[in-house]
């Protein structure tokens, strides 16, 4: 077995054990790209050996993908996925674990016109609803994990010979799940404790709200009481712990959703819908989003915020150190898996039912009358950078360091 080989067969270990941690008698859903197949067949065996009782793969393509955006009917677009939504949901309510394979071109749908875009992702997120609430209540065990693809390794290494691009992506994406340690699953156990850790430190604060300063950034977040800070390691219903984005480096929380004023300008080109989005700035208002501003992708931008009125509104606050592993690396993945493990980010749209007190127990309309936000959306952008101070406001109005210059002040 080559090294390459080996390496990958101990990434299809960790996704399988660690990523969704799947169960005896389990049912196990992949969707990948058919680039993806070497890998998804090592995990397929793997799930079996674990004890999986069915392996379910849903497989895409880009070139079939951007034909569709490109030339099907515009009804198409807005046509509900109802086959598709009710398939996951169904797998869902009966224990399944998700696993997402990733190997994304950021550019995999420029020049499309962006309001087919919009109304794929609203109709199909609307679609998935119950799913997906399934999903952000921890009811579920899912994962999403990344292989390179050519197109994307170009995007990431232009300046690499072109034959060297992909195994550079391999080597970089090894390093981020931390294969190139000498056991890998340790290594994640001790990772996974240490953000455990400083999610300790902030539930025991219990802040009113946050106080983000930097270039072009004047931002206060109030976060709901009974408010609570996860890390990557979750747990299922059924007490099974899965380890939702690898790699993952972020605390995070959920904001109420009418504290959120001031301005902040994004530090990472977000990827959205196989579009590029830079150089941008959103307003808020009380919660909600009352203007933005990009140099590149506006209209994508635009019609993000415009998928329905929770949209306008923010689902997620998370705190990554700018000396993190990824941002320390220097690489730009275009991918938000990888950037905002990079750095500090929010998320507009729906918010994780888990991240308050009591939550997973929640109707949707408890979580909103207790301050969360709820959206068929939930896109998360980078904000952090080694400029970046963040204050924790107390309920007495004194303030205290959370971070300075991006990185933990604790």
């Amino acid at each position: 077995m080559t090294d390459f080989a080996a390496k990958l067969s101990k990434y299809a270990d960790l996704a399988a054990t660690v990523g969704v941690n799947v169960q005896p008698g389990q049912t196990l859903v992949v969707n990948a790209p058919i680039a993806g197949a070497e890998f998804v067949r090592l995990i397929t065996a793997k799930a079996y050996a674990l004890g999986a009782s069915l392996v379910k793969v849903n497989w895409s393509d880009e070139f079939i993908t951007r034909q569709q955006f490109e030339h099907a009917a515009p009804e198409v677009f807005t046509k509900a996925p109802t086959w598709f939504a009710g398939e996951m949901t169904e797998f869902a309510e009966n224990g399944a674990a998700f696993l997402n394979v990733i190997a994304e071109n950021p550019d995999a749908l420029k020049g499309i016109d962006p309001e087919r875009i919009a109304n794929f992702q609203k109709t199909r997120g609307a679609a998935l609803k119950k799913y997906r609430e399934l999903q952000m209540s921890d009811k579920v065990s899912w994962s999403i994990v990344a292989i390179p693809s050519q197109a994307w390794a170009d995007k990431v290494f232009p300046d690499a010979p072109a034959e060297e691009r992909v195994d550079k992506l391999w080597e970089a994406i090894f390093h981020t799940v931390r294969l190139d340690r000498e056991d890998p699953v340790a290594a994640w156990q001790e990772h996974l404790d240490t953000l455990e850790q400083k999610a300790d430190v902030l539930n025991a604060k219990k802040y009113k709200s946050l106080h983000y300063i930097a270039p072009g950034t004047d931002l206060t977040i109030e976060l709901p009481k009974g408010h609570l800070w996860a890390q990557g390691d979750s747990i299922n219903a059924k007490g099974h712990s899965f380890v939702a984005n690898m790699p993952t480096e972020e605390v995070f929380t959920a904001p109420l959703k009418t504290g959120v004023n001031g301005t902040v300008r994004a530090t990472k080109p977000l990827s959205y819908g196989g579009n590029i989005i830079d150089g941008f700035s959103i307003t808020f208002e009380n919660g909600r989003i009352v203007s933005v501003s990009a140099e590149k992708g506006q209209d994508s931008l635009e019609y993000l915020i415009g998928l329905d009125e929770g949209a306008k509104y923010l689902g997620e606050v998370a705190l990554v150190p700018h000396k993190s592993p990824i941002s320390e690396s220097n690489i730009l993945y275009f991918n938000t898996l990888f950037d905002e493990n990079a750095s500090n980010h929010l998320a507009i749209g729906t918010a994780y039912a888990f991240c308050l007190e009591g939550g997973k127990e929640m109707t949707e309309d408890e979580l909103v009358e207790n301050g969360l936000n709820t959206s068929v959306t939930h896109v998360d952008f980078m904000i952090g950078s080694g400029e970046m101070d963040i204050y924790g406001i107390n309920e007495d109005g004194s303030q205290e360091p959370v971070f300075l210059k991006g990185n933990w002040a604790f």
